[in-house]
């Protein structure tokens, strides 16, 4: 059912993209491009520290976008593992590239749980947060989807939630999806690409 739920995502988020052009000067991204205002927006949500936070706070830096929860047994773990392995590449430090994490459980990622979260993986990742309809209007923008599913023991409720992510270049613009399972050395290569220029 989940791995249903994920191919339909994609297969969504394929038909928005542009035709890809074949010529030789044209760089060749490993994720999949975006066309520009088929997917995504502008939002502010509160990070940790209660400051409100915006996409456009961090021009000049590519920006990996990613939607999870801190009770997530193993993708979100998985997702901010490899795009802080990216963070440790030659020239992919904190200072040019920033990882966004937004949670999709509010009711139970607390500001501190949030922070120490993401503070595992690298102390430069910013997780947000919001009201619930706040948020559920940012995922819908990015067509992120997310269901609860009851389970039992002391965890309670999981989500079943996309799990690619997003990446905007140094100029603002949202230009590429990662799929779940992208690999750390392609993902450094579209990054590095991204903030060459292309």
């Amino acid at each position: 059912m989940i791995a249903r739920r994920r191919l339909l995502a994609l297969l969504a988020l394929l038909a928005l993209l542009p035709a890809a052009g074949c010529g030789p000067d044209r760089p060749r991204f490993h994720a999949t491009e975006l066309d520009s205002g088929a997917v995504g927006g502008d939002f502010a949500l509160t990070d940790a520290s209660g400051r409100l936070r915006r996409p456009a706070d961090f021009r000049g830096k590519a920006v990996v976008l990613f939607f999870g929860y801190t009770s997530c047994p193993d993708i979100c773990p998985g997702a901010l593992a490899r795009f802080a392995d990216v963070l440790s590449r030659p020239g992919l430090g904190p200072d040019r590239v920033q990882v966004l994490f937004v949670s999709l459980d509010p009711e139970r990622d607390t500001p501190q749980r949030l922070r120490e979260f993401v503070g595992w993986f690298d102390r430069s990742f910013i997780a947000l947060t919001g009201d619930p309809a706040t948020i559920a209007e940012v995922a819908r923008k990015y067509r992120v989807t997310s269901r609860r599913r009851e389970v039992g023991g002391g965890l309670g409720y999981v989500l079943d939630h996309t799990a690619g992510a997003y990446v905007f270049g140094p100029d603002g613009r949202l230009r590429l999806y990662l799929a779940e399972n992208a690999e750390t050395d392609r993902i450094a290569d579209d990054i590095r690409l991204l903030l060459a220029g292309q």
